[in-house]
């Protein structure tokens, strides 16, 4: 006997399930509307960009168009003659230099030239940011502390030589290694692999990669290293005459149809493959 076709149940149909949010990272700094004058020049122009939390963020371009400066402002170095800038929800332009000061040792530097103190030994370079940021007084301690940043960044047992006894790849690394001494959130490195070769560059890039990864801490880089910046940069700012003229992730700059930025890339990846 037929079933009658109205009588065979029809399973339920399943509940949509929603697909699970996906995570924005939170920002750390943003600037809006920055511009900087420099004597008679305007050097930053009303440059608006945000570095998402524990991300290593890359800002390019041709030499002179801003890059440190926006950077050194960015950390109170450099006033700003218009904009506002944060720090997670702390507006930076308008805190007090005392305020300010306490919210810079959220802050490390790497400089370009390590920018190490020729006076001191490198066990004394380290220490100086434990003892005049941290406020660390005991002996041991700082020399346990010394002992392991020395060890994390594969240079152990050079604490009583001086700087200008090291290479410019040690340099290098002594100089983010002091620059990690005082626990920073945000690690700004100037040019990091100016004036190294391409196997000590490759050691410097991948030291960022480790500071950021290892250590949970943000990472913006001023380089000249394109082929570098899209390799390790989660994001990339490029900038031009004190604009920003693109910006996202590398997939995004590689698509720009900006004249400029298509012919830089396209030279400094030409340069690679040469």
């Amino acid at each position: 006997m037929k079933k009658d076709a109205a009588s065979i149940p029809i399973p339920a149909a399943p509940i949509p399930v929603p697909a699970a949010p996906i995570p924005v990272p939170a920002t750390i700094i943003r600037t809006e509307n920055l511009s900087i004058t420099l004597g008679e020049n305007q050097v930053i122009q009303d440059v608006s960009l945000s570095i998402p939390e524990k991300s290593i963020f890359a800002i390019i371009g041709q030499s002179g168009t801003g890059k440190s400066v926006l950077v050194k402002t960015i950390i109170g170095m450099i006033p700003p003659n218009s904009g506002r800038i944060w720090f997670r929800d702390t507006e930076l332009t308008a805190l007090s230099p005392q305020r300010m000061n306490r919210i810079r040792q959220s802050f490390g530097y790497a400089f370009q030239n390590a920018a190490l103190f020729d006076s001191m030994t490198v066990a004394e370079n380290l220490a100086f940011p434990l003892e005049e940021v941290l406020g660390l007084k005991n002996s041991k301690e700082i020399q346990n502390r010394v002992r392991e940043l020395l060890e994390w960044i594969g240079l152990p047992g050079i604490e009583s030589m001086q700087p200008d006894e090291l290479s410019g790849g040690m340099r290098k690394r002594v100089g983010v290694a002091r620059a990690l001494a005082a626990n920073p959130q945000v690690l700004f490195f100037d040019e990091p692999t100016t004036g190294l070769d391409p196997v000590l560059s490759e050691t410097i890039n991948n030291m960022v990669v480790r500071v950021n990864r290892e250590l949970g801490i943000t990472c913006v880089v001023i380089t000249h290293d394109i082929p570098a910046a899209f390799r390790i940069a989660d994001y990339i700012a490029f900038l031009d005459q004190g604009y920003i003229i693109a910006g996202g992730k590398p997939a995004d700059i590689a698509l720009s149809e900006h004249p400029l930025v298509k012919d830089f890339l396209r030279i400094s990846f030409n340069k690679l493959g040469s």
